[in-house]
């Protein structure tokens, strides 16, 4: 039988608990401190080349300079903390970007690397931005790095045209933005210069009388009511020989049945299928067109829209979707349906044999005005991009600039009409109405 417990027994086995209990936390409490350290000095650095300066001045803000080893000197860095202790002065880079300079008085054992300025605002080294057509990079200098692309919409240019006498106006064009001038001329015109043998067919003259007096104005959609297709947009297709012949056909045909059939042709048609000798959205002949026009046919844009592609990707050519068979007598029909579930009717239009104009500007008024719109090339050079109202002409703001600035390329465009101008000289400006199809 066991007697009553010797109390002075139970404090000592008590006191033995307590003491174990206290090396245990005690321990424990070690072990905690000796991770933390160990995590400090063994973390990757905040930056693995040099120092990322995001700021500037970390420890002068805070006053933060810590003698000995002290974990709780940090301050806020970025999306983490930096250290204004002692213990920076080793090759851990943990520390913040300011602290060799301002709490030891020498220079950083990193090249550390400054924060660029735009706005106001301070940026990293490789942040980036994007400059109208240029791609800006934040060096480790504390500078911004640009690209020096020539862009297809210049505001020095527009607000030089727009100070100067030049008879029009220029503005910014938010389709054009962003793009550099060499994409402006790659992707926005996109006629091929026609052949030596093209150039030399004979001139289909106009009968007039030699004293035959033409309107000083001419505009075709008032003669031609209804008649007259608005341009459809190319995109970034250089294909100008398509879009503007398709568009010079659809008047004609109009024009010609008195209105019975106004058809808008498909430019998509010829960028598809008139693949002789032309590059589809890369380029092409309006000579070339006008023959596919006559011996093959195209079906309307209802039928065969057009699809427009990015300028940035070089997509393999979309494939013919609507070939044509005869049917006799130099008529032609279809052999698909429409590519599309909207609409069914596929006719296939022709045109007669295509013609040359002669170059003196009354029969071209003559043939605008009796027949309809004629087709024209066009040299476009870089300013008649920015082109908003006016008479336009080539300037000469670009003259001083490097090559890069001043480029040109042909487009083709139809012609509906004609003006007159009175000059602040009292002298007639000419000019021709054209619709552009960029």
């Amino acid at each position: 039988m066991r007697g009553p417990a010797d109390p002075r027994r139970s404090n000592r086995r008590m006191k033995a608990f307590w003491t174990l209990l206290a090396t245990v936390l005690l321990a424990e409490e070690a072990l905690v401190l000796r991770a933390s350290r160990t995590r400090r000095e063994l973390a990757p650095g905040l930056h693995e080349r040099g120092i990322r300066d995001a700021g500037g001045s970390y420890c002068e803000r805070r006053n933060a300079c810590c003698p000995g080893r002290d974990d709780g000197c940090t301050v806020p860095y970025l999306d983490t903390i930096c250290y204004c202790d002692l213990f920076c002065n080793r090759t851990v880079s943990d520390c913040c970007p300011d602290f060799w300079e301002y709490c030891l008085g020498i220079e950083p054992p990193f090249a550390v690397q400054k924060a660029c300025i735009r706005n106001g605002h301070k940026f990293p080294t490789g942040s980036t931005y994007r400059d109208n057509c240029n791609f800006c990079t934040c060096e480790g200098n504390g500078r911004w790095s640009c690209e020096n692309h020539a862009c297809l919409i210049n505001g020095d240019m527009i607000d030089a045209i727009n100070r100067g006498n030049y008879g029009w106006r220029a503005s910014n064009y938010s389709q054009f933005w962003g793009m550099t001038l060499e994409e402006g001329i790659q992707y926005r015109l996109g006629t091929i210069k026609p052949p030596t043998a093209v150039m030399n067919m004979n001139e289909l003259h106009m009968n007039m009388d030699a004293n035959e007096v033409l309107p000083s104005h001419f505009n075709a959609a008032e003669k031609w009511a209804g008649m007259i297709h608005e341009p459809l947009d190319q995109g970034n297709c250089a294909g100008s020989w398509a879009f503007s012949t398709a568009a010079v056909a659809s008047d004609r045909i109009s024009i010609h049945s008195m209105g019975h059939m106004t058809p808008a042709l498909s430019p998509q048609n010829l960028l598809s299928c008139n693949t002789r000798n032309q590059q589809g959205c890369s380029g092409g002949r309006i000579d070339g067109a006008w023959w596919f026009l006559r011996r093959r046919g195209v079906v309307t844009d209802e039928c065969y829209p057009f699809t427009s592609q990015e300028k940035d990707s070089t997509p393999p050519a979309i494939p013919c979707m609507m070939h044509s068979r005869s049917t006799g007598r130099g008529k032609r029909q279809a052999t698909a349906r429409c590519p599309n579930p909207w609409t069914d009717s596929n006719e296939i239009f022709q045109s007669t044999p295509a013609y040359r104009l002669s170059s003196n500007e009354k029969e071209i008024m003559k043939e605008l005005m009796e027949n309809g719109p004629v087709q024209a090339i066009m040299e476009v050079h870089e300013d008649f991009f920015m082109y908003r109202s006016g008479i336009y002409r080539h300037t000469s703001v670009a003259a001083g600039k490097p090559e890069q600035y001043r480029r040109h390329g042909t487009h083709s465009v139809k012609v509906t009409g004609w003006g007159e101008e009175q000059l602040p000289d009292g002298s007639n400006q000419k000019y021709w109405v054209s619709a552009a199809v960029s």
